[in-house]
């Protein structure tokens, strides 16, 4: 090999190495290390309490508390806070929990069709948690005065409403909370929930004092960001909303701390925070006035919606709507939302820009699912239908690729003729493909078109809690997340975990294997650097595919044993085809040998 070549070689490998280090430094970005359980830490907690108060907290690319101090102190702070004394609990398919009497919070709520973890067995997702507690999260909905109204008249975060006797919120029985001031108003939070993560609340106001009452209702919702989601480049974690029908995935945490007040850039349709999985959000009635986003310090974050400002005259009342959407981002659920007026709540869920691609994959892998009961075969499936529907443009790349092996003898004269001059040498091979009609990179064409289907697959694993937690079949029990067995730590047997660009799993190598086997049946590149890149490519991409979603790379590989079997088909058709790539390994083979 001369000179340039070696320099070319070695650049490939320093690139490469290159890309392995500062991928790895990305995944872990994307996908930070998931957090131990809660149980786990918990104990650690217990037995060094100093050392656990001193670590910072962490986020991870689901949310959650990191901190063990915080985690146990939760665990502790729950007990004490959900007094089923003085609240009216909640029951209902898609929510449990319980509202706080005290200051008529909503301040507690699972949602019920996802397990806080893989096991099934355990509790569901917390979504809210009380006012002071490491994972505070609650929406709170009032009054504030006009100024012409003493404040003390108002009800307040620590007033005690009264609820019904026996009261349970339910789909089928709202649940009314009353308190009166004893200076002629009464005030009520009448709440009603549906069979999926959405409350009404309805604030009424009834004056029978004798002079007229200046209020304006509100609601809002807090929350500490310890329990936030990482907020990365394709992935919004923090404020948002849809304003003038449009929607923000912004300002996020940094944004907010920094100006301390954000407002609303139109008119809100609905405001609150979102997680890659969970949202809370506030969907005002048409009466809708200001709402801005805040930041209260100390990690905590608030939205708010205030509406105009109303007097009721003595005799009068005064009714205010307002929704909450608490719980998962399902697609489904989110589209039947949108569908009831809810403008573009649908894309609550940060599909990207190209949602119109990933959104139609999504639904038909959901579909698969339907039918086939196992995400990961349906994954498979929807494989088999991107390779059916290729299928003509996989032959026509054959075509090309039988073309190439045609004329690869005269390339290589080309290439000895006028190895010392390479603008010619360029010159005469693009003549070449002219003279015989062959485009090389027709045989691209498939690997471009799979790209966009990639891309959609990569965001869905990410972004879709339908997929969250989704076994496929012995150590794969969470496609959305990577291969959890590595070789380096003998498949989970010692207790460390490899570095990202070094975590090798089973998958990673079958996914090294089927690319090996694949660029082998491709005709063979004349340039010796581009034969040695092409020959160190598979085992890069294994490093580089290893942190991504374990059903990325099933669909990879799929797709690879696929292109695999469909070229072993289509040299079966031409055998001539298949002598002469056999002729052209043994022949790469002696060159190897002469070289060394």
């Amino acid at each position: 090999m001369d000179n340039q070549n070696q320099r070319n070689l070695i650049l490939a490998v320093a690139l490469s190495a290159l890309i392995l280090f500062g991928w790895d430094a990305a995944l872990r970005y994307l996908y930070p290390e998931a957090p131990k359980p809660a149980a786990q830490v918990a104990a650690a907690a217990s037995a060094s309490p100093s050392a656990a108060a001193s670590d910072e907290p962490k986020h991870t690319r689901e949310g959650g508390l990191m901190n063990p101090a915080d985690i146990a102190a939760e665990a502790r702070d729950l007990k004490t806070a959900l007094n089923p004394a003085s609240r009216v609990a909640i029951d209902a398919p898609g929510l449990t929990g319980s509202i706080n009497l005290a200051g008529g919070m909503v301040d507690d709520l699972s949602a019920r069709r996802h397990t806080a973890t893989l096991d099934r067995n355990s509790e569901p997702q917390r979504i809210f948690s009380p006012a002071g507690t490491p994972a505070q999260h609650y929406a709170q909905f009032g009054w504030v005065s006009d100024g012409t109204t003493p404040a003390g008249s108002l009800p307040s975060a620590a007033t005690v409403w009264t609820a019904p006797a026996g009261a349970r919120l339910t789909p089928q029985s709202p649940v009314t909370l009353t308190w009166n001031n004893a200076q002629g108003q009464t005030f009520t939070l009448t709440y009603a929930i549906d069979a999926d993560y959405m409350l009404t609340v309805t604030q009424g106001v009834s004056n029978s004092g004798p002079a007229p009452v200046g209020i304006k209702p509100f609601a809002t919702i807090a929350r500490t960001d310890k329990t936030a989601s990482i907020d990365s480049f394709n992935v919004h974690a923090g404020p948002f909303g849809a304003f003038d029908e449009a929607v923000s995935f912004e300002p996020d945490y940094s944004d907010l701390t920094e100006k301390g007040e954000i407002t609303s850039p139109g008119k809100v349709n609905w405001l609150g925070f979102t997680d890659v999985y969970w949202m809370s959000t506030l969907i005002p009635s048409k009466a809708g006035g200001t709402s801005a986003f805040r930041a209260l310090g100390g990690g905590l974050y608030r939205a708010d919606v205030i509406y105009p400002q109303a007097a009721i005259a003595p005799g009068q009342a005064l009714t205010r709507e307002t929704r909450l959407f608490a719980g998962a981002k399902e697609s489904k659920v989110l589209d039947r939302y949108e569908e009831a007026g809810i403008p573009k709540f649908g894309l609550a869920i940060d599909w990207g820009w190209f949602r119109w691609f990933e959104k139609p994959i999504f639904l038909l892998l959901t579909k698969l699912f339907e039918l086939a009961g196992n995400f990961g075969v349906a994954i498979i499936l929807l494989t088999l239908i991107v390779r059916g529907v290729m299928f003509p443009i996989a032959q026509k790349q054959f075509a090309s690729m039988a073309a190439m092996r045609a004329i690869q003898p005269k390339m290589k004269a080309i290439q000895d003729r006028y190895k010392d001059d390479k603008a010619k040498q360029q010159e005469e091979v693009m003549a070449l493909y002219k003279r015989e009609g062959v485009n090389p990179l027709a045989g691209c064409l498939p690997i471009f078109l799979q790209i966009p289907v990639f891309f959609a697959l990569y965001k869905v694993l990410i972004v879709a809690v339908e997929m969250r937690h989704q076994p496929f079949a012995l150590w794969i029990k969470d496609l959305s997340a990577p291969d959890p067995l590595h070789i380096l730590n003998l498949f989970g047997l010692l207790d460390f975990t490899p570095p990202a660009f070094l975590g090798i799993g089973v998958l990673a190598i079958l996914l090294g294997i089927t690319m090996w086997l694949q660029f082998k049946l491709n005709p063979a590149a004349m340039d010796p650097v581009q034969q040695q890149v092409f020959a160190i490519m598979p085992w890069m991409m294994m490093f580089i595919m290893a942190p991504f979603a374990a059903g990325l790379l099933i669909y990879w590989i799929t797709s690879n044993v696929l292109t695999i079997a469909q070229q072993k088909y289509l040299y079966s058709k031409h055998p001539q085809l298949k002598v002469q790539a056999e002729k052209e390994t043994v022949d790469q083979q002696r060159a190897k040998a002469r070289d060394k």
